[in-house]
């Protein structure tokens, strides 16, 4: 019969990942680090947490053993612990939009689904691939400066949202544009296309994002070139 003790305490470690993911404001920190290792003082700013309260969510992520810590100096980075971490958050978000009554409503509402863009026509993966393979594409990453740097698709330009409008000059007027930021939960790339269609470029949005691009395998690019 095993002893029930020893049960219970084994069950009581595997719900110590499920106390760390039992908050929003984690869960937002996991999905900035899908973009790849950043700093405390970053993953503050880009969840609009302050430092102390950031610090103290990451390290309940530390503790429960879905996160690593790294230190340059007196900065210290953080990143996920593996693979599985990124499966884990991406399964939890998942099974979320499945089975929770409300994600769905929410999820459309946060996104700006509920007017012009939920028309849109989206790009998937494959047809991306297939476009820029034959060059009649110009791909466009959205997001910060340090998630670029991070990892992005091979070949992808990178302006980041808030300048955009000051940079529109730097993308090709006769070319396509497919714009893509963090994930399929991420907004930067519905209000990047809108920008850009508002000023006259054909601009369409990548279906899905870094996160999933990651989950695939497939081919990324870091840093930038000289």
């Amino acid at each position: 019969m095993g002893d029930k003790t020893r049960k219970s305490e084994l069950f009581e470690e595997f719900a110590r990942v499920g106390k760390a993911l039992a908050n929003g404001k984690r869960l937002e920190l996991l999905d900035l680090l899908s973009q790849g290792e950043r700093s405390v003082e970053t993953l503050a700013a880009a969840a609009g947490l302050g430092l102390s309260t950031a610090s103290a969510h990451l390290q309940t992520l530390r503790q429960a053993g879905l996160v690593t810590t790294r230190r340059d100096g007196n900065r210290i980075h953080y990143d996920l612990a593996g693979p599985d971490v990124l499966r884990l958050y991406s399964l939890l978000r998942s099974v979320a939009q499945e089975h929770v009554t409300d994600v769905e409503s929410k999820r459309i509402a946060y996104l700006g689904l509920e007017g012009a863009r939920a028309n849109d026509e989206e790009v998937t993966r494959e047809d991306l691939l297939t476009r820029a393979g034959a060059g009649t594409v110009t791909i466009l990453d959205v997001r910060p400066d340090e998630e670029y740097d991070a990892a992005h698709i091979p070949g992808a330009l990178s302006i980041p949202l808030e300048q955009l409008r000051d940079r529109l000059s730097e993308l090709p007027e006769d070319s396509e544009i497919v714009a893509y930021c963090r994930g399929a939960y991420c907004v930067l790339a519905y209000e990047a296309v809108d920008l850009l269609r508002s000023a006259g470029r054909s601009a369409s949005r990548l279906n899905e994002g870094m996160l999933e691009w990651r989950l695939r395998g497939l081919p990324m690019a870091t840093g930038r070139a000289a």
